[in-house]
């Protein structure tokens, strides 16, 4: 996914409208899948995808692998262990709206950790664009009210929510340390790989509880769409992404998530948007806009 015909860009939206439908289908079909077994076995799918693809490369660059195998580690807990298994454990808790608010931080958290541990700052029409984005994001989530957008208190869910954001901050900075010269797909894989050695021992316990999938045609297409929609090629696109626009604007792109969930939840649930969604959706794509912008000279 580094080919120079791939705009970086793209790929970043491609990846928030996948996690957006993934957020869509998670919402319906919560009753169905626990959390803990949704975050697995989205990401047995997205094993069996990248696998075809990474197992060529693995006999040349196993040492470059191995050498780097703290890296590894880090990202494949962060990245595939904590984000999605917290963020699905949080809309057990509370509500889509709060979910989507606090995920929504996604990029101030990473551009604060960016600036920490790379010493990266924004541009002034990069630092624009994130706030005019997020203000755009705060209109869609609170339906164009202030008491709705202060009646959202925090409660356990919300509380799973913000350590997921932290998590995929730390991942999506992280990412400026991955493995070098290993190719795309082996890393991925090797980051699923260190994720469900993360995820068994969670999925063992929730089993254990009593909590169980609800297995129907519904509940499997959910599976495989969040493994080959969500996690396979939502993390390539990321990951290419990320790595070609750099972690500060690329979180940038998570704001496109309430904007595809709007429009997804009108085309498939018949939830029409009011103007607060059109003027939120023109707010955040404006930001991003901006981001986007070169100096001139």
């Amino acid at each position: 996914m580094n080919h120079p015909r791939f705009n970086p860009y793209l790929l970043l939206v491609l990846a928030s409208l996948f996690w957006a439908g993934n957020m869509v289908m998670g919402r319906g079909l919560r009753a169905d899948l626990p959390p803990v077994a949704l975050a697995f076995w989205r990401w047995v799918v997205a094993f069996a995808c990248v696998l075809p693809f990474a197992l060529p490369h693995l006999k040349a660059q196993w040492p470059m692998l191995r050498a780097a195998w703290k890296q590894v580690i880090f990202l494949g807990v962060f990245g595939v262990g904590f984000y999605n298994t917290f963020s699905y454990l949080a809309v057990q808790h509370t509500t889509a709206t709060s979910a989507t608010l606090l995920n929504s931080f996604i990029p101030f958290a990473t551009i604060a950790l960016a600036f920490v541990f790379l010493g990266k700052r924004l541009t002034r029409p990069e630092a624009l664009g994130v706030l005019v984005s997020l203000f755009g994001v705060l209109l869609l989530i609170s339906r164009g009210s202030l008491e709705v957008l202060f009646g959202l208190g925090l409660n356990t869910g919300d509380l799973w929510m913000l350590v997921a954001v932290l998590t995929w901050s730390i991942y999506t900075v992280g990412l400026q340390w991955r493995p070098q010269g290993v190719h795309p797909m082996l890393q991925l894989a090797a980051f699923i790989f260190v994720g469900l050695l993360v995820i068994a021992p969670m999925y063992v316990w929730e089993i254990a509880e009593g909590r169980v999938v609800n297995l129907h045609a519904g509940a499997v297409a959910g599976i495989l769409y969040a493994g080959v929609m969500a996690a396979f090629l939502g993390f390539v696109c990321f990951n290419a992404g990320v790595v070609a626009v750099g972690p500060a604007v690329g979180s940038l792109f998570i704001h496109l998530q309430p904007v595809f969930a709007a429009i997804l939840s009108t085309l498939l649930l018949g939830e029409y948007p009011a103007w607060f969604h059109y003027v939120g959706m023109a707010l955040v794509l404006g930001g991003i806009a901006l981001t986007m912008r070169r100096p001139r000279g």
